[in-house]
C-alpha cells in the first residue's frame, strides 16, 4: 500500500495536569518522537505486516533525517519521501496523567506535499491502497485520489484535521473514517449514525471512530456494524487514530474482511494507548494476533 500524507517531529511534554490559557506548569518528562498522521499510518501499517510505501516531504535539518531513519527502520519504503529545503514539520504536543493530548501542528515541509509527479504516480497506481489525511495541501490530497481513482487503487482517507470536502473529492474515496468530531463537521449532524448515513450519499463506505465506544461501520449496500472498543487504561492517546487506521488499511490490503479488519484496527489502537509515544507505540502484526486471541479465549 501506499501512504499519501504529513511526517512531523513529535515534541511532546507529559504533565500531571494539562495548562490552561496563560498558564504555566511543570513537566514531569519530554521526548522527541517520528510522527505525523501520514508517517504514523505508514509506521502502523507497516508494523501491521502490510508492504508499505510513504509519500511526503520533510526539511533539510536533523528532524528531517530522524523522521527518515524512522520510517525506513520500521520497513516503510522512502522512495517518495522528498528533502525540501526549511525546517520539518513539527507536533508540540502536551499529554496529561489521563492520557488525554493537545495538539498544535506546524506544517513546514508539509507544505510541499502540493502536487504529484511521475514517480509518485507509478508508487500509487502500482499498489492495492492508498492511504491520506488532511495535514497536507489539499491540492496534493485530490490529485492523488484522482490517480488512485484513475488506477482503480482503493482510497482510504482520514479527513482530519477537520474541515469541509468537496463532493469532487469524496466522490475519489472509497472508505472514508472520520472521527465523530469530523463526521459531524461533515455533516452538520452530531449523532454518529444519522452523520454515517449523510457520508455515505458520497462515499462507498465509511467508518466512525468513537473512541471508548468503539467502531462503526456502514456500506451503501445496507451492511452496519459496531465494533466495541478493546478496554485498556490509557496511557497515551497520541495517535491511536492513526494506528488503527495503518492496521485497519494493512487488513484490508491483505485482503481480510471488513469485520476482521475492524477489529484488528481495534486491537491495535488499545495497544497503542496502554503505551507512551506515537510511533514508538504501535504494535506489531504477532502482538495484535496475540492480543485478539486472549481477548477470544
Amino acid at each position: 500500500m501506499t501512504v499519501f500524507g504529513s511526517c512531523n517531529m513529535d515534541l511532546v511534554a507529559y504533565v500531571p495536569v494539562a495548562p490552561r490559557s496563560g498558564e504555566t506548569v511543570h513537566g514531569r518528562a519530554f521526548r522527541t518522537v517520528p510522527g505525523g498522521k501520514g508517517a504514523n499510518q505508514a509506521i502502523a501499517a507497516a508494523k501491521a505486516g502490510a508492504a508499505t510505501r510513504f509519500v511526503g516531504a520533510v526539511g533539510d535539518d536533523r528532524f528531517g533525517e530522524q523522521i527518515r531513519d524512522t520510517l525506513a527502520g520500521t520497513g516503510v519504503d522512502t522512495t517518495g519521501l522528498r528533502t525540501v529545503e526549511g525546517n520539518s514539520g513539527t507536533a508540540h504536543i502536551v499529554v496529561d496523567d489521563e492520557g488525554a493530548n493537545s495538539i498544535v501542528v506546524v506544517a513546514g515541509a508539509n507544505a510541499a506535499v502540493d502536487r504529484i509527479d511521475g514517480g509518485t504516480e507509478e508508487l500509487i497506481a502500482s499498489s492495492s491502497c492508498l492511504l491520506m489525511q488532511l495535514e497536507t495541501p489539499l491540492e496534493g490530497v485530490q490529485a492523488a485520489a484522482e490517480t488512485a481513482a484513475a488506477h482503480g487503487v482503493r482510497v482510504v482517507l482520514t479527513p482530519a484535521p477537520a474541515e469541509p470536502l468537496s463532493e469532487s473529492l469524496l466522490s475519489k474515496v472509497d472508505l472514508l473514517v472520520p472521527n465523530e468530531h469530523e463526521a459531524a463537521v461533515l455533516t452538520g449532524r452530531e449523532d454518529p449514525e444519522l452523520a454515517a448515513e449523510a457520508l455515505l450519499d458520497s462515499v462507498e463506505e465509511v467508518v466512525i471512530t468513537l473512541g471508548e465506544q468503539g467502531v462503526l461501520y456502514g456500506n451503501r449496500a445496507g451492511k452496519r456494524l459496531r465494533v466495541p472498543a478493546f478496554p485498556v487504561r490509557a496511557v497515551d492517546t497520541t495517535a491511536a487514530g492513526d494506528t488503527f487506521v495503518g492496521a485497519l488499511g494493512a487488513a484490508l490490503a491483505g485482503e481480510e474482511s471488513v469485520e476482521r479488519a475492524l477489529r484488528e484496527g481495534s486491537a491495535a489502537a488499545a495497544l497503542s494507548i496502554g503505551r507512551e509515544g506515537a510511533s514508538s507505540s504501535m504494535p506489531s502484526a504477532p502482538e495484535i494476533r496475540e492480543f485478539l486471541e486472549n481477548e477470544t479465549n
